[in-house]
């Protein structure tokens, strides 16, 4: 049992969320006089990253997941609890939860963030995100039941809303979810339905402005691009979508695809509890911090990662939503709360880009380290590496490293089982019009 504040030997620091940063925040406090309690609605930890190699089939969903109390087991000040976090009071430092309340001396939000759609209900509805194992897994159901659909259907005209992919968000997630999509056209689709023809299967790539991976450099964007055209890859660029219905998506210029399958990674917006001033939100709802990682205006509740948003005069925008900020944010305000705890001054946070990368399908990668640029099979190498030593837990990085190494000698690997069949809401049919 979790003891109350009167009852503890040292003060309590709870953690929400149980990714990059958060384990990074809980790992750094081991063996110092505190307790940690770290909260998540799931036991485990997710490599987001490979996520979209999930959601395509190339690895299983254990493969990127690890027990969260396996991975803290050795830590005697660690315990963790499945809760759903409701709300925040910060006045008597108490987490609500659907489990119970837990008084806290220090919080850190660590809550990651989910898909934005931008307030269009409709794509909302139909297109599918991919922010947890369990999107994923919906993803990689509905494309092989869009595939199954499609060989039921007996001319191209049939077909073709139901092999027609759609990929929204021309980031990494886009071009890699994208690629791998490509190769399952190119190297599986024959082998496992004969009955399709690779001709009638088509994959979209829609990015808003006039490049992708716009977060790299102009060289990473322009090999990528041509990657993508290499594997089959519609790239269509400076499109705004407008709508999807569940059959057709549409964009502002007046053309429009008729797709059964629109995959959303097009933006992403913060996610916390209630409780916290909505003066502090920021663009993309995001809790404001301050230099030293301090959610603005409170002395003992941080915000990292994605979630959280240090705007200064060099960062207007806040740091990049990508893991090392995360993990670099968890080891800092580790730090952070013992000098709190040790009446020692706060540190500003100074960010280390260690650099930006991408992979586009087999031997094709882009790879961006400062002044350093490089493309194609030694990048993808470089790609491999970097993900595969980044993987908690040993199992994990074996079974992953088989997984690759088959796929790359048999182009045949990958896991093409319909689990959990996907129910995706149906599109709403147009009423005739009322003749007098």
């Amino acid at each position: 049992m979790l003891s109350s504040r009167s009852e503890r030997s040292f003060p309590r620091v709870i953690v929400i969320g149980g990714g990059f940063g958060g384990v990074e925040v809980a790992k750094h406090l081991k063996n110092k006089d505190v307790e940690v309690l770290l909260l998540d609605r799931n036991n485990y930890h997710t490599f987001q990253p490979l996520l979209y190699q999930v959601a395509t089939g190339t690895l299983a969903a254990d493969a990127i997941s690890f027990p969260l109390r396996k991975m803290f087991k050795s830590q005697e000040n660690f315990k963790f609890r499945i809760a759903e976090v409701s709300h925040i009071d910060t006045d008597t430092k108490i987490v609500r939860t659907d489990v119970g309340d837990f008084d806290y001396d220090y919080l850190v939000v660590a809550t990651g963030a989910t898909t934005n759609f931008f307030g269009n209900q409709e794509v909302a509805k139909y297109s599918l995100p991919m922010k947890s194992i369990r999107e994923a897994l919906n993803i990689r159901s509905y494309v092989l039941q869009n595939l199954e659909a499609a060989v039921l259907r007996e001319t191209a005209t049939q077909r073709a809303p139901y092999l027609n992919f759609v990929v929204v968000g021309g980031g990494p997630t886009g071009v890699e979810l994208s690629g791998a999509i490509a190769e399952i056209r190119n190297n599986i689709l024959r082998k496992d339905y004969p009955e399709l023809s690779t001709q009638e299967m088509n994959v979209y790539l829609i990015e808003g402005q006039d490049k992708i991976l716009a977060a790299l450099s102009p060289q990473a964007s322009e090999k990528a691009e041509t990657y993508l055209k290499e594997l089959g890859v519609k790239v269509l660029l400076n499109k705004q979508v407008t709508g999807y219905n569940g059959n057709t998506i549409s964009f502002s210029d007046g053309e429009s695809i008729d797709t059964k399958t629109v995959i959303w990674g097009a933006g992403v917006m913060g996610q916390f509890p209630e409780g916290l001033e909505k003066d502090i939100i920021q663009r993309g709802n995001r809790i404001k911090t301050d230099a030293t990682c301090r959610v603005e205006g409170l002395e003992n509740v941080f915000a990292i990662g994605d979630v959280s948003a240090m705007i200064t005069k060099d960062l207007p925008r806040g740091l990049p939503g990508v893991a090392p900020v995360a993990q670099q944010q968890g080891k800092f305000v580790a730090h952070q709360i013992m000098h709190l705890l040790n009446d020692q001054p706060l540190e500003n946070f100074s960010y280390f880009d260690k650099g930006s990368m991408a992979t586009i399908g087999r031997n094709r990668a882009v790879v961006d380290m400062g002044k350093i640029r490089f493309q194609g099979f030694f990048a993808w190498f470089v790609w491999m590496f970097v993900h595969l030593m980044s993987i908690f837990g040993f199992r994990n990085k074996l079974v992953t490293f088989v997984n690759w190494s088959i796929k790359f000698f048999t182009m045949n690997g990958g896991i093409r089982l319909i689990i959990n069949k996907y129910e995706r809401p149906k599109p709403e049919e147009k009423k005739p019009a009322l003749t007098e």
